[in-house]
């Protein structure tokens, strides 16, 4: 599977723990890999916001919101920065502010080429 190094604001929730942000160091059509400041372990379902910015939707921002599981931790007794890959298990296109989603927008640029 292909990864794409991209770095993508996150929001982050896991049980027990407050929402935090972070961003993306790589991602691909299964999983994502970024850096937490806390301690995760291997199995914890996490619920996962990202933004993809207009320059690759070549659209405006779209948000989308994951579900996922970790699947591995890197340098897990670091009390500074914690790798944590994850799979996706689940996704949804997020609407804000009224703006059509990505697929909308996508047959809207392919009717309008045509």
């Amino acid at each position: 599977m292909r990864r794409f190094e991209m770095r993508l604001p996150a929001i982050v929730r896991m049980e027990g723990v407050t929402e935090f942000q972070t961003e993306t160091q790589n991602v691909s059509a299964r999983g994502v890999f970024f850096y937490f400041d806390q301690p995760v372990s291997t199995g914890t379902k996490l619920e996962i916001t990202l933004t993809f910015p207009p320059h690759v939707t070549l659209t405006e921002a779209v948000r989308v919101r994951f579900f996922a599981r970790v699947i591995r931790v890197e340098n897990p007794t670091s009390s500074v920065r914690v790798g944590v890959a994850v799979m996706i298990e689940n996704y949804e296109f997020l609407h804000s502010n009224g703006s059509p989603d990505i697929l909308a927008a996508l047959q809207d640029g392919l009717r309008n080429a045509n």
